[in-house]
């Protein structure tokens, strides 16, 4: 499985999506809305992708729920995570259950057209990002860990694979790396005593199968942006917290990736920091630019890490509502709905 996961811009494959996607450095697809029509179209579409790629392809999507959610007519409406808190009126034990159900339900509908995984749950710390606002479970570190935990072991239930953003955590800083380079200047000790926790205590729970980086700088940490850090990636992630999953980078189309330079040394920088997997999304030339020109290649240690992240559950569209898991989701979350 290739390093490199990619999107295509349509409904359907062009002759270019399909020569893509037979690249040997092309190992997964991530899909948009603009992807979407409805549950059988998507559906048809990620059938027609493992066909054109003729290898095993890691299929991806954000849909975490509330104002991240990639596919909505057709699909069941999930609750911005940080709104479980308020549906549960502040009953812990209750908002578990709603982080649990909204899993399933999303992770059995998902899977149902292809998918092999959202990129969910965000582990952020709703602080004063505007950018992860109420996509965090909760302002408190012990809240985020215990919520997204019950999500996590609700995603495990129906077999997929959970993937923690944004380490070591996005939330207290402001600015939005989709658009500008967030520079956090709080010391070291807060970052670690506060925005990191939830991703220490699901780690060493042994609950989290991927992560994805930030693209932000700690300065008091690192000089680099987390996802092209080695001390952040290999020193902290691997050696100390002992996290022994997949590593994503974020979209390398992002703003907050230009720290690095131009697409070739993005891609460069973060499979050299230590990411299993290079996301590059929404700049075609940019994507061709690296698959002809980037010193990157296929890692036998992270094959082995990716090829567990793909589904092994036989979940069909036309039969999902029949599934009995799906009706009880379906039916607590529209209780509190």
């Amino acid at each position: 499985m290739g390093p490199v996961m990619l999107d295509v811009q349509g409904t359907s494959l062009s002759q270019e999506d399909k020569e893509i996607l037979q690249h040997p450095l092309v190992g997964g697809l991530i899909f948009f809305t603009r992807n979407y029509h409805s549950p059988e179209q998507i559906a048809d579409l990620s059938q027609q992708i493992r066909i054109a790629a003729k290898k095993p392809l890691l299929i991806a999507v954000d849909h975490e729920g509330g104002r991240v959610q990639r596919f909505r007519d057709g699909f069941s409406l999930i609750p911005a995570m940080g709104k479980l808190w308020e549906m549960s009126e502040h009953n812990l034990s209750l908002a578990k259950e709603l982080a649990k159900q909204s899993a399933v339900l999303m992770a059995l509908e998902v899977q149902a057209v292809g998918i092999d995984i959202s990129f969910a749950p965000v582990l952020d710390i709703n602080n004063i990002s505007d950018v992860i606002g109420d996509r965090s479970f909760h302002q408190q570190p012990d809240f985020v860990t215990d919520l997204a935990e019950a999500f996590i072991d609700g995603l495990h239930q129906v077999g997929m694979k959970a993937t923690g953003k944004h380490f070591p955590g996005h939330g207290s800083v402001k600015a939005d790396s989709h658009i500008d380079l967030p520079i956090d200047t709080r010391p070291k000790a807060d970052i670690f005593q506060q925005d990191l926790l939830p991703f220490k205590q699901l780690i060493a729970r042994g609950k989290v199968d991927a992560l994805m980086p930030a693209h932000v700088i700690f300065p008091d940490v690192d000089s680099q942006a987390v996802g092209f850090s080695r001390y952040w990636l290999q020193d902290i992630l691997r050696e100390n917290l002992g996290f022994k999953g997949v590593i994503f980078s974020d979209d390398l189309s992002m703003q907050g990736a230009a720290s690095a330079g131009g697409y070739v040394e993005r891609a460069e920088a973060a499979q050299d920091a230590g990411c299993d997997m290079l996301l590059l999304c929404n700049n075609r030339a940019g994507c061709v630019d690296v698959l002809d020109n980037a010193n990157i290649a296929h890692s036998s240690t992270s094959n082995q890490r990716l090829m567990q992240l793909l589904k092994n559950s036989d979940n069909n569209w036309s039969t999902l509502k029949n599934n009995s898991r799906w009706q009880h989701a379906s039916k607590y979350l529209n209780n509190y709905g």
